[in-house]
C-alpha cells in the first residue's frame, strides 16, 4: 500500500498543459459514490456536499496542498502586518478582487459577503456552518469591493467567516428570499447555486448526476480547460474506484474506501493512480448522550431526554476499551490509515498523547468496569441494570469497509455483554441535509454512529467549536449543527471562548489538546482511525493537486485533458 502514498509533487509530476481556449477538452468526469443532496454548503456538513459546491462557489480565501492560507476572491490575505486586521484584534477587512463576476454576469460586492453572514448567523434558521462565524456581531460594506467583519472579542485568528471550502460567498440576489427557515425551501437555489467558481450548475439531480459546464464569466479567461462536467454520484467505492483505476471511464474518483489490497489490485489495471495525502480526517464513532427511542416524538433525541445507560460514563468507557484499533487500520486502511486517539490528530503541534491508552484492546478490563459499574450479564448473557438492557443500534453510511468495522465492532462489544444491532444507510441519505429524512447522521435516531470528519485548514478553532452547546442539531435548527452528540459542558464551551481571544500558539496549541482530551477522557467520541484522503485519477487527468486541508476540488479550474 505504501506505494500508493503519493506526495503532492509526485501527483503533478506530469507534462504542463499548453495554453488553449475555454473549454477546449472536452467533458470531465468525475464520480462521487456518496451523491450530493443539495449545492448549498451552509444546509449540509457532508464533504459531499462542501466538495461538489465548491466548483461553483468561492470563499474570499483558502488553503492550499501544503495547509497554507491563500488569497482567493480576496486581492491578498488581511493581517495585522498590513493593515487589514486592527491592532485590537477585533475587526479584519476584505478587499474583493476587482472586476469579480457572479455566473450570471452580475457584479460580486461586499453585499454578498454581508449577506451570506446574515444568511447564516439568521436566528430562525439552521446553518451547518455557523462555528465559522462565531463571535461576528457585525459584517459592513465600506464600499462595493470592501468588507469589514467586526468581533465581539479580540480574534487572533480571524479567519472563519469567508475562508475555506466551508464557507464561501452567496449572492445576495439569487438568495434574497430564502432567510431563516425558508432556507431549506429554495430548491431552485440550493440545487443551482450561483457561483463566482470555474464551473456553473445546468442540472442538478438529488442524489444522481449533477450536469455542469465552463462559467463564461469565470475571471481567468482561459479557464476551465473542460467545457462540462458529469459529476456522478452514488453505487459504492469499489465501483467507482473500477471506473477510473481499470476501465478509465471517468477521471477522478473520491474516496477510496476499501481495503488496501483491493485498491492495489485496482491500480494494477494501469488506466490510473491513486493520489492520497494525510490531514486531519478521522473515523469515529459518536456516542448519542440523548435517547432516540420513537416514543418520543418530536422530543427524540434532543437534550430534554437524556440516554438511557449512555449517560453512563462507565458504559462508553467500556465500549472505547473493547475496541482493537490496530486491526481495524488493517483491515480497512492499511498504510492509509494510523490508529487513533484523538479526534484532533494534526498538524502536530495541537496533538495529544494524553489518550494512548486507547491503543490498546481490553476485553477483560470493560467486563471488569461494567460489573463494577452495577451493570450485570442476565440470563441472555447482555448486561443490564435497573431494568435497563445494554442493548444498542449502531448506525452508519454504506460502504465495505464500514460494514466490516461495523462487523467487527459488534462482536467485540458482544464480548463484554452488550447487544448490537446494526444498521447502514444510503450514503446520499446518511450525510444528505434534508432535515425531513429521519436517516441523516444529524438527527442521529440511533444510540452510536461512525463516520469521518475533517475540518478546513490547520488550525482548529472552529473545528474544536463544533461541540458547543449550541451546536447540537435539533428542531429549531433544521436539523442543522455538528455536535451530533447532543453533548453540552459549560466547562467546554469556556474552552471554546478562551481559544478565540487566544493569540499565543503554544496556549492555542494547550486549549485545543484541552477540548480534545475533555471529549475524549468523557468518551463522547471514540477516535478510530486517523485516515489519509486516498482518492484516484486517470492517467488523462492532468492537473490534480491533492489538498487534505481544504476541498479535493479546490483547484479544479486547473484540470486538463493530458494530450
Amino acid at each position: 500500500m505504501k506505494a500508493l502514498l503519493l506526495g503532492a509533487a509526485a501527483i503533478v509530476a506530469m507534462a504542463s498543459p499548453t495554453l488553449a481556449e475555454r473549454g477546449s477538452d472536452g467533458e470531465l468526469k468525475i464520480i462521487y459514490w456518496q451523491a450530493p443532496s443539495t449545492m448549498n454548503p451552509y444546509l449540509s456538513g457532508g464533504t459531499k456536499e462542501l466538495e461538489a459546491a465548491s466548483l461553483v462557489l468561492e470563499p474570499l480565501a483558502r488553503y492550499d496542498e501544503g495547509g497554507n492560507m491563500v488569497a482567493w476572491l480576496a486581492e491578498s490575505i488581511p493581517t495585522v502586518g498590513n493593515g487589514g486586521v486592527s491592532a485590537d484584534l477585533k475587526t479584519i477587512t476584505w478587499k474583493l478582487k476587482d472586476g469579480l463576476l457572479w455566473s450570471d454576469g452580475s457584479k460580486v460586492t461586499a453585499d454578498d459577503a454581508v449577506f451570506t453572514w446574515k444568511y447564516c448567523s439568521h436566528p430562525e434558521g439552521g446553518c451547518a456552518q455557523s462555528e465559522k462565524y462565531n463571535d461576528v456581531t457585525n459584517v459592513e460594506a465600506l464600499d462595493e469591493l470592501t468588507v469589514k467583519v467586526t468581533f465581539g472579542v479580540s480574534k487572533p485568528f480571524p479567519y472563519g467567516p469567508f475562508v475555506g471550502a466551508q464557507a464561501p460567498l452567496l449572492q445576495a440576489a439569487q438568495f434574497a428570499d430564502c432567510l431563516g427557515t425558508k432556507a431549506p425551501e429554495c430548491t431552485d437555489a440550493n440545487f443551482g447555486p450561483i457561483g463566482t467558481g470555474a464551473y456553473k450548475v445546468t442540472e442538478f439531480r438529488p442524489n444522481d448526476v449533477i450536469s455542469l459546464a465552463a462559467n463564461t464569466h469565470y475571471r481567468d479567461a482561459a479557464k476551465p480547460a473542460f467545457a462540462t462536467v458529469t459529476f456522478k454520484g452514488g453505487g459504492d467505492a469499489a465501483a467507482a474506484g473500477r471506473s477510473v483505476l481499470e476501465t478509465g471511464e471517468f477521471d477522478y474518483a473520491w474516496n477510496m474506501q476499501l481495503a488496501p489490497e483491493v485498491l492495489a489490485g485496482m491500480q494494477a489495471g494501469g488506466k490510473g493512480e491513486i493520489v492520497s495525502a494525510f490531514g486531519t480526517l478521522v473515523e469515529r464513532v459518536m456516542i448519542n448522550m440523548t435517547n432516540p427511542d420513537p416514543a418520543l416524538g418530536d422530543e427524540r433525541a434532543t437534550a430534554k431526554h437524556p440516554h438511557p445507560f449512555l449517560s453512563d460514563i462507565n458504559v462508553r468507557k467500556a465500549l472505547s476499551m473493547a475496541i482493537d484499533r490496530d486491526l481495524l487500520v488493517e483491515i480497512g486502511y492499511g498504510d492509509a490509515g494510523k490508529p487513533s486517539c484523538n479526534v484532533l490528530p494534526a498538524p502536530e503541534i495541537y496533538k495529544s498523547t494524553a489518550n494512548d491508552g486507547c491503543l490498546v484492546q481490553d476485553v477483560e478490563g470493560a467486563k471488569k468496569l461494567l460489573t463494577d459499574a452495577g451493570w450485570v450479564p442476565g440470563a441472555d448473557g447482555i448486561r443490564q441494570k435497573d431494568g435497563v438492557r445494554l442493548s444498542l443500534l449502531f448506525q452508519s453510511s454504506t460502504n465495505a469497509v464500514r460494514q466490516d468495522f461495523q462487523a467487527l465492532i459488534k462482536q467485540w462489544w458482544g464480548d463484554i455483554g452488550i447487544e448490537t444491532e446494526l444498521r447502514n444507510i444510503d450514503s446520499s441519505v446518511f450525510f444528505g441535509g434534508d432535515p425531513g429524512s429521519p436517516d441523516t447522521f444529524q438527527k442521529f435516531f440511533a444510540d452510536v454512529e461512525m463516520y469521518a470528519n475533517n475540518f478546513d485548514g490547520t488550525d482548529p478553532e472552529s473545528y474544536m467549536a463544533n461541540w458547543e452547546c449550541k451546536q447540537a442539531p435539533r428542531p429549531e435548527t433544521q436539523w442543522q449543527g455538528n455536535n451530533m452528540p447532543r453533548y453540552c459542558s459549560e466547562d467546554y464551551d469556556a474552552l471554546v471562548a478562551e481559544m478565540a481571544k487566544t493569540g499565543d500558539l503554544m496556549e492555542r496549541a494547550r486549549l485545543a489538546k484541552a477540548m480534545n482530551d475533555k471529549l475524549m477522557q468523557e468518551y463522547i467520541i471514540l477516535p478510530l482511525v486517523d485516515r489519509g484522503r486516498v482518492s484516484a485519477r486517470s492517467n488523462a487527468l492532468g492537473g490534480v493537486v491533492m489538498n487534505a486541508w481544504d476541498s479535493e476540488l479546490w483547484n479544479a479550474a486547473d484540470w486538463y485533458r493530458v494530450k
